[in-house]
């Protein structure tokens, strides 16, 4: 499982605001320059975040962006579930239409276990567990 940009720049988003704890909304300008992220690209991803209820957007000049509730309810998944399939039934690494342990691909035996653990990772991990233990998310790359 290898999340697209789109996931990314959500989870930097989501991270960002997280770390930002302001009391007043965050304007995208202001997120996508810090994550060096298109504004555009990054307004339509914030507003999907917003629909699903993870985050709250308030209009007009002092508006912009925050975390609906606390960063320790959102978890990874939530975040990336909008932009990526996280579920159990993701494909085969190979990109063949069937793979199962009753008909495995070359790489299934030992993606299963990796895909598995991402999994958990990312269904178990909140953003809060991420957002303030580590580096800021403003100097990430990705590639």
């Amino acid at each position: 499982m290898i999340l697209s940009q789109t996931a990314v720049y959500a989870l930097k988003a989501v991270m960002y605001l997280a770390e930002a704890q302001k009391d007043t909304p965050v304007r995208v300008d202001d997120i996508a320059e810090a994550l060096s992220v298109p504004r555009n690209y990054l307004s339509k991803i914030l507003h999907v975040l917003g629909r699903a209820g993870l985050l709250e957007s308030t209009r007009g000049p002092h508006g912009g962006f925050c975390l609906a509730g606390p960063a320790e309810d959102v978890l990874l998944t939530d975040v990336i579930s909008h932009f990526d399939d996280v579920s159990e039934t993701t494909g085969c690494l190979l990109g063949r239409e069937r793979c199962s342990d009753s008909d495995p691909c070359a790489a299934h035996a030992r993606w299963k276990d990796v895909s598995t653990a991402v999994r958990g990772f990312l269904s178990e991990t909140s953003i809060e567990d991420l957002a303030h233990h580590g580096s800021s998310t403003t100097g990430a790359t990705t590639g």
